[in-house]
Formats: structure tokens, C-alpha cells, sequence
């Protein structure tokens, strides 16, 4: 069982999710409803994932629970696009909040190998 707290890529993912919460406040619900859901939950998603993970029986049901988090981390990128495209967050907006998710999705990954990685020496 896993701390999620000490894991750097969960500490990094909730504080990107708190942030895209405020960055879309001002999405109107008429216009940017359905994106400003889509965008925050596939954000939270990342982080939720990784605790969901912290709580599996083996190394390699915990690096599946890991992979979705990578699978949902691209899914917040596409989303920061299409706000950037429909105009709803800057051109700067986005490639901050890009270059954290893409960093995230890095730290998750390395992370991923590195469960994997210590199961195969455990066998």
C-alpha cells in the first residue's frame, strides 16, 4: 500500500487540477459548460487515478492504474487545446498548463516503469 501524498506525480497532478479549476471559472455555462467538465475531470482524473492505484494488491494492477493516469493526462492536453483554439484560455495559459501536463505525464510514466521494474526483481 502506497502513501499517494509522497508520490511526486500525484502532488503535482492535484495542484494542476486545483489550478485548472480556477484558470475555467469564467467559462460561461452556455458556450464552455461541457469543456470546462471535460477539462477539470480529466485533470482530477489524473490525481484520483494515482490514489485509486496507491490502494491495488500487486505492482502490476498498481502500474495499470498508472497507465490510465498517463491515458488521462493526455486527455486533459487535448482538452487545454481545445480551449486554447475556442478561446477561452491564452496562447500562455495553455503552454504552461501543457508543459505541466506533459511533465506529469513524464513523471507517471517514469514512475509506471519504475513499479514494473521492481516487481520483476521481487519475483
Amino acid at each position: 500500500m502506497q502513501d499517494f501524498k509522497q508520490i511526486k506525480a500525484w502532488q503535482r497532478a492535484h495542484a494542476l487540477a486545483i489550478e485548472l479549476h480556477k484558470a475555467t471559472r469564467h467559462f460561461s455555462r452556455v458556450n464552455a459548460g461541457t469543456l470546462r467538465k471535460q477539462l477539470t475531470s480529466a485533470a482530477d482524473s489524473v490525481a484520483a487515478t494515482i490514489v485509486e492505484g496507491c490502494g491495488a494488491a500487486t505492482s502490476p494492477e498498481f502500474a495499470r492504474y498508472l497507465d490510465i493516469a498517463i491515458k488521462s493526462a493526455n486527455e486533459t492536453e487535448y482538452h487545454l487545446l481545445a480551449a486554447r483554439d475556442r478561446e477561452l484560455i491564452s496562447q500562455r495559459q495553455c503552454e504552461k498548463f501543457t508543459a505541466e501536463v506533459v511533465e506529469i505525464r513524464k513523471m507517471t510514466i517514469g514512475y509506471r516503469k519504475r513499479v514494473l521494474a521492481n516487481d520483476r526483481r521481487e519475483r
